[in-house]
């Protein structure tokens, strides 16, 4: 039983790495540019929701919703005002970009007054269940992360395999030059894939609040999900929420079978193995150039 409840525990755990992961994967598919302030986005996402419940006074799942929303919404304008003007330079200027605009949130986060330095409690309306299931035992926040992350891949394939926009952000991701003389707005489908990350971001935010609390230095995390993309394929969706799960797993059983630090850097021993072995990940399609 004690290794199905670390399979547990280490799915829940992959699946908020794998929702990060997410966001990596659809910039980059977008604008070939990695962006470094995914768990930032899912910080601020977290502290929007907090604030909806504690200072607005709204039910969680209204905030939740609004934390979303805005979180879209501050995507979209992200992109316009910081990335978009800076687009066409070096890619090493964009990471530097993404980079500090990690350190600009975490700071502006800090600044305020009453919340940005203490560590809060998000009040889920399951906060500390559990359910018995035989001789296992469920903690409910755990379920209620794989649940919501299976209904929020199940929206997303249906999105880019039956909406008009979903198909056009396939195909701006595959050419841009060849999906803007067909006609698609590939500017507009850029800001709404920086949109679709914050939001998604927001999303594995408020999942993981109620395990590890909402502070500024969550956003962290990204720093796990980002081995996450590259071992299930820096271009692959699928391939990230996979490799989310292939982390999260592997750091489970790391953390209680191995010595006091393994859990930490066993991610980055997956993807020094994966780079070995298999440079283009899990579901990463192999791409040559010709010399």
């Amino acid at each position: 039983m004690q290794v199905i409840q670390l399979l547990i525990s280490g799915i829940a755990q992959g699946c908020i790495y794998g929702l990060i992961a997410l966001g990596f994967v659809l910039i980059y598919k977008a604008t070939e540019t990695v962006s470094f302030a995914q768990g930032e986005l899912m910080m601020l996402g977290a502290f929007t929701a907090f604030a909806g419940i504690s200072m607005m006074g709204l039910p969680f799942w209204l905030a939740a919703v609004l934390a979303i929303v805005a979180m879209a919404a501050f995507g979209v304008l992200l992109e316009l005002v910081v990335i978009r003007p800076i687009l066409g330079q070096p890619q090493f200027s964009i990471v530097m970009l993404t980079i500090g605009i990690a350190y600009v949130a975490r700071g502006v986060i800090t600044m305020l007054p009453g919340i940005g330095t203490d560590t809060n409690t998000l009040p889920v309306p399951y906060k500390d269940q559990i359910w018995n299931v035989g001789a296992l035992v469920l903690n409910v926040e755990q379920m209620v992360i794989i649940a919501a992350t299976s209904v929020l891949c199940v929206l997303l394939f249906a999105m880019f395999r039956y909406s008009k926009l979903g198909i056009a952000m396939q195909a701006s991701s595959q050419n841009q030059l060849a999906a803007y003389y067909m006609g698609i707005p590939v500017k507009r489908l850029n800001g709404l894939v920086w949109g679709l990350a914050a939001a998604v971001a927001a999303i594995a935010g408020m999942l993981l609040a109620p395990i590890t609390f909402v502070h500024a230095n969550m956003g962290f995390i990204g720093l796990k999900a980002f081995p996450a993309a590259v071992v299930g394929g820096f271009g692959s969706l699928p391939g990230a929420i996979v490799g989310g799960l292939v982390i999260g797993v592997v750091e489970s059983f790391s953390g209680f079978y191995l010595p006091d630090g393994f859990k930490d850097t066993a991610p980055y021993i997956v993807v020094l193995l994966m780079l070995m072995f298999k440079p283009n990940g899990l579901f990463g399609e192999k791409l040559r150039k010709k010399v």
